[in-house]
């Protein structure tokens, strides 16, 4: 089921292949994991705080990521093909990058580096066309860089192989929350600060079509998906195809299993 948040990103315990691939998106240096460099948690390292994504703007060509993280270090995007995007932040922590519109969806490991040490940031950013991004996180649900909303309102469904589940999105900050699938309640919680929630299913979510309702403080509202068990991968870390709801992103995590995270709509 999934229950536990990892921060930061290490590296899969499986060795070449697919594992090498991942480490080109999280390590700061080359793909080849004998030539990456010791990745440093962020207590260990202790003046170098990981960076976090804050913000997104959309201007034609162009979506630019913003964020807070550790005073005057560089930081870099990198995904598994190699595409990089690198910057600085000032003297307040803050910092931007910007990368170019492109068709599809891309994953990149987001890290922060001072005197050689690097902190990785948690999760993976994920950017697909027209600008929409969100951090994939391992064994916890996407966290969607969406506008807040007055009432409930689903941005993504994340599973794990056992059918383990995670319902996030948006709603009023404090606001409590249930969610029913298939007209049963199967979990609750409450919004965070930002009125953000992230509410792990009490049961498998079997592979099938189902209807998500999450109602509470604000009001309701539901979607309908088919769910399947993440898929194997064959060409790459991840793999992206639009599904009726938005988009559905199989994707490597940092301890070699595959998750799966379905968008529901696109940015707004």
């Amino acid at each position: 089921m999934i229950r536990i948040r990892f921060r930061g990103c290490k590296p899969p315990i499986v060795a070449g292949g697919l594992a090498a691939a991942l480490l080109a998106a999280c390590g700061p240096s080359a793909p080849k994991p004998v030539d990456a460099p010791e990745t440093i948690d962020s207590a260990e390292a202790g003046y170098v705080a990981p960076p976090i994504v804050e913000s997104v703007q959309r201007a034609g060509g162009a979506i630019t990521l913003s964020g807070q993280g550790a005073a005057e270090t560089d930081l870099r995007l990198r995904s598994p093909t190699g595409e990089t995007v690198s910057g600085r932040s000032d003297k307040e922590g803050r910092w931007s990058l910007t990368v170019a519109n492109a068709p599809g969806v891309r994953l990149f490991g987001l890290s922060t580096t001072r005197e050689g040490r690097s902190v990785q940031a948690e999760g993976y950013v994920m950017v697909a066309e027209g600008g929409d991004v969100a951090l994939l996180r391992a064994g916890a649900g996407a966290r969607r860089l969406a506008a807040s909303s007055s009432s409930p309102r689903i941005l993504a469904i994340d599973l794990d192989r056992e059918g383990g589940a995670v319902v996030s999105g948006v709603a009023t900050p404090g606001a409590g929350l249930n969610v029913r699938v298939d007209r049963v309640t199967r979990g609750g919680g409450r919004t965070d600060d930002e009125g953000r929630f992230f509410i792990s299913l009490t049961d498998s979510l079997a592979p099938g079509p189902h209807d998500i309702q999450v109602a509470g403080d604000g009001g309701e509202t539901a979607v309908s998906v088919v769910t399947s068990p993440p898929r194997p991968l064959v060409t790459g870390p991840f793999r992206a195809e639009r599904a009726p709801q938005g988009w559905r992103i199989d994707w490597m995590t940092p301890g070699g299993g595959i998750q799966t995270t379905l968008l529901i709509g696109g940015p707004r």
